[in-house]
This record gives C-alpha cells, structure tokens and sequence, in this order.
C-alpha cells in the first residue's frame, strides 16, 4: 500500500489537483510536501491535528514533511472560512506563539532519519518583502477575476473583505514558490478550505518555473451529530496540558458516539487496516463494551502526552466511575474535576451534612438535602452519605481541604475547605 492508497482508505482525499502526477510523483522517490499551520494562538488544536498527523503519514511512507508556521501570513489573517475579519495580533505575539507551535510540532513529528520533518515559519522571506518587487514580480500573475471566483473571497464579498485578507492568497501562493526553489517542495495539502489558495500557489510557480507542481486537501472533520469537532462545552480541546488536561483530552476521545468511533481511528491513528476493521466488527457485535473508543483514547492520548499521562487519566476514569476516589492523588483530583462546580468554603468543623449540601450549592434547600441523603444519592469522597444527622469532621477532608461530592450518577462537586 502506497501512501495515497492509505489516505483514500482512511476518508483522507477530498481534492487532488491531479492524481496521475501526483501518484507518479510520489512512487518515484522522496516527496517534499508541506502544510501551513496558523499562528493564532499559543497551542495548537484537535482541528489543527488532523494535518499534522496526515504530514506525518507521508513521513512514514518516506516522503520530507514540512510543517510551515505563518508567523508572517498570521499577520495578515486568512479569509477562508471566516465570516468576518481576524483580529490582527501584534509581531511579538505572534513570534511567541510560533515557539510553542513549533515544540509541539517536533513532539509529534519525528525529527531524525533522511526524511526528517523541518518546521520553519515563512516570516523568514515574507518579512523581507519590499512592496514594489512583490507587486510587480508576483501580483501581475493573479488575475482579479479569478481571485474574486475563489471561494475564500467569494464568501467575504457580501460581509466585506479588506484589501489586506484579499492580498493573504498571494502571499499563500508565494510561500508554496519559495519552498519549490529553496526545497524542491512539490506538494501543498490542506483543508479543504484552502483549495483556491493551494490551486492559486500551483499555477504561480507553473507561470514563473514551468514546474508541475501539486495540491491535496482532505475534508473538515464534522461529529456525527453536526457539531464542530474538537469543541466541547466547555470551549476547545487544545494539545497544550495546561490548557486542556491529559484527563480532559482522554475524556473527549472515550465519549465520542458510536457512529464517530471508527472514522475517528481511521482519521487519527496510525493502526493498521487490519487493526482497524477488526474493532469495528467488534463495534458492530458488541457496541456497549465500547472498545473503539477505549482504543482511540488510548492511542490519542499517548500520542500527544505520552504512556504516563494515559495511565493516569485511565486511573482517574476508573476511579470517578467505581467511586475509589481516595485511591487518587491531590493533582489527578484536581485534573479530573477541573471543569466541575468548585466553591471555597471556611466553615467550622463539625457542620452538619444538610447545611453543607446547601451552603456548597449541591442542593437548593435543607428539604431536598435530607431528602437526597435518604435516596443515596449522596456520595462524599466516593462512599454513599446515609446519616442525615452527622456532621463533617476534618477527617473527612482529603489532604486537609478537598471534599468531592457526588450526586446522582454523574454530577460531582468539589469544595476546598479553608482552613
């Protein structure tokens, strides 16, 4: 299997500018391809993971990826997809942003071997741009009419486009020449929002390098249900530890739906076909032990975080639904009920469960509370709450501050009690 066979089966073609050339490209030796990535924030996202990982697919095949950061077109910000204009950040922002990229990046991709990935970031040319050689060597190939027909303008020209995201297609199609002559890169991919700047960086080098040149997109990722994937309730999931737990990223992979499941191990895993069609006969006959998604959070989580993180947000998973939450440390408690209701109380010792039910804001009154204790509905650090008279006692507390209550099924809270 080649590695357009690979993509094809994993739903990873939506757009080839020519598949012939292309394949003929590619079984003929060592392709250098690349995909932009843009700097709009300090980490990077499950949306942004999907091209990564595809570079990454042509690595294994042996092809030389290159992750190009737009440290220089960011500053520009690009229309596609967008009903209204970027905010534009400043230099030092931006600069700042690429080195966490960038670390990021090399995690995933491997960095050794003959065909080792090379991150760099096209300020490096785009910055030393003087306007009259641009305009004149560049901008005469581009056509304002087909321009207009791109979809990425096309969208815009109701709501409005700035002369400065109408010139973010030139400035695309000139990274894709500068890596054809500095790198003998033959091969942009992308979403497949970014068809008309990968087609217009394509017949820019064919007009000025007589050279065949090609463009791949692969489709945008949906859920099932419609949603935008790689969003939650509580906002986006991000690779960055800090800013989305390895608890919270396990957590999005294991609850993804039945009809996901399969897709998703096809689009982000790099398990073998065989692997892969053996869990969805397993799906089929067997859907509630949920083993894709065990395997795709497994997978996923060590990918981007490594086998410890993956050992402890199993750890937590396990604990929160067999409710041994005293088997988990100060910081896995904290991970695993960031995003749950949190209040700081300083109380005196020994209060009464039913006012700490209500003064925590677990129960809207000292009724419901008693009448939740005497339907088990309430669980203290993982035991079931039977007494309506007792009180809480500083034992009672984990790690002197830390209770986690527990109410109904699914619903936790968690109190810091100041001392």
């Amino acid at each position: 299997m080649d590695v357009l066979e690979d993509l094809k089966y994993r739903g990873l073609i939506n757009q080839i500018t020519d598949l012939d050339g292309l394949a003929k490209q590619l079984n003929s030796g060592s392709c250098v391809l690349y995909c932009g990535f843009d700097v709009t924030a300090d980490s990077l996202q499950l949306g942004n993971l999907l091209a990564l990982l595809t570079l990454k697919r042509f690595q294994l095949f042996g092809h030389q990826p290159i992750a190009l950061l737009g440290n220089g077109t960011s500053l520009i910000g690009d229309p596609s997809g967008k009903k209204t204009e970027r905010i534009l950040n400043s230099k030092k922002t931006v600069a700042n942003w690429s080195g966490s990229l960038k670390r990021q990046m090399e995690k995933v991709m491997s960095a050794g071997g003959k065909n080792k990935a090379k991150v760099i970031g096209n300020y490096d040319w785009l910055g030393k741009i003087k306007m009259i050689d641009f305009v004149r060597d560049i901008g005469k190939h581009f056509s304002i009419g087909a321009m207009l027909a791109k979809e990425s303008v096309k969208s815009r020209i109701e709501t409005g486009i700035s002369f400065t995201e109408f010139s973010y297609m030139l400035l695309q199609s000139y990274d894709f020449l500068r890596l054809h002559e500095d790198y003998g890169c033959s091969l942009q991919i992308g979403g497949s929002d970014q068809w008309g700047n990968i087609t217009a960086g394509t017949d820019l080098i064919r007009k000025i390098s007589q050279a065949e040149v090609y463009g791949l997109t692969f489709p945008l990722i949906t859920k099932s249900d419609g949603t935008k994937f790689g969003k939650t309730e509580s906002g986006a999931i991000w690779l960055d530890a800090a800013k989305t737990s390895p608890y919270q990223f396990y957590q999005f992979w294991i609850n993804v739906d039945d009809q996901d499941a399969i897709p998703f191990l096809k689009y982000f895993t790099f398990l073998s076909r065989e692997a892969i069609d053996r869990l969805e006969g397993e799906a089929k006959l067997h859907p509630e032990k949920r083993e894709a998604q065990k395997v795709l959070a497994k997978e996923m989580t060590i990918l981007i975080h490594g086998e410890k993180a993956f050992a402890d947000a199993e750890k937590i998973s396990q604990a929160l639904f067999y409710g041994d939450i005293k088997s988990l440390s100060k910081k896995q408690i904290q991970e695993a009920l960031a995003n749950v209701p949190t209040v700081s109380l300083k109380e005196p010792e020994g209060i009464k469960i039913i006012d700490f039910l209500v003064i925590s804001g677990v129960s809207p009154s000292k009724r419901q509370a008693k009448e939740d204790i005497e339907n088990s509905a309430i669980s203290i650090n993982g035991e079931v709450w039977s007494e309506v008279e007792k009180s809480l006692r500083l034992s009672d507390r984990l790690f002197g501050e830390c209770i986690v209550i527990k109410k109904g099924k699914k619903n936790y809270f968690l109190v810091r009690w100041l001392a």
